[in-house]
């Protein structure tokens, strides 16, 4: 196991420069194991090291892996141009976790802003490429609301292949299970711009919710769905079990 300073161990989990770091530990606002620290340069074994930092809780992860359930009207932007963005829901040693201009984890892949649902976010460029690429036909399922009621047809059009407007090859539906008049649970492995919704419009209907919602919504990763305790807007850390899922 790595051997790491305390203002280092800090420092990589995003609670500042290296002298802010030294500056929370020097301050008292830093504990281990129950205990305050006050040396910035304390050495531990920094593999789930819990410690405090002003009173919350934190676990040292070698490299974030999280899970978010994203809400409507939240872009999946650092720089939103019209709603707020998803990482305003993260507390801010995550965004900044590692320091530098790459600082923070990353959404692996996006969603629209009125699309809700599973999002995974990391600070680990593998595996970030590694779900994101068509390449290895990770399997995402979306449940879809339309505006008008779907039929066979529809379904078997979405299952044969549809041309979207950017691109002379058919795209198909890994799967398509029809669950209402006008709903169906969708399963794509790759990820074009707005695909589900104008896969939907190339059948003749429309990706709609009742009342004005976006009518999409993720609820899979592989083989990792979205925790029904896990509420719109809330965040966890995947476990071990979870990236098995997925990777």
């Amino acid at each position: 196991m790595a051997t790491m300073q305390l203002q280092d161990i800090l420092f990589s989990q995003g609670f500042g420069t290296r002298r802010v770091c030294a500056g929370l530990v020097q301050q008292g606002l830093v504990s281990v194991a129950g205990q305050v620290c006050a040396e910035p340069a304390m050495p531990f074994e920094a593999e789930a090291l819990h410690f405090t930092v002003q009173g919350v809780a934190w676990q040292y992860f070698g490299k974030a892996y999280l899970m978010l359930h994203k809400p409507a009207g939240y872009e999946c932007s650092q720089k939103p141009s019209t709603y707020p963005s998803i990482y305003t829901l993260l507390p801010a040693p995550i965004r900044q976790r590692g320091g530098g201009a790459a600082a923070g984890v990353q959404a692996v892949g996006r969603l629209d802003q009125d699309t809700t649902g599973l999002l995974l976010l990391s600070d680990d460029g593998k595996f970030i490429h590694r779900m994101s690429s068509p390449k290895h036909h990770v399997p995402k399922v979306y449940e879809v609301t339309a505006k008008h009621a779907l039929d066979d047809k529809q379904i078997q059009k979405l299952l044969s292949g549809v041309v979207l407007d950017d691109d002379p090859q058919p795209v198909r539906a890994a799967a398509c299970i029809k669950t209402g008049d006008n709903t169906l649970s969708l399963t794509l492995t790759e990820g074009k711009y707005h695909q589900v919704k104008r896969m939907i419009a190339a059948v003749g209907n429309r990706v709609e919710g009742e009342g004005g919602s976006g009518g999409l919504h993720r609820s899979r990763i592989g083989e990792l769905a979205l925790p029904e305790d896990l509420k719109p807007g809330q965040w966890r850390w995947l476990t071990t079990n979870d990236l098995l899922l997925i990777w």
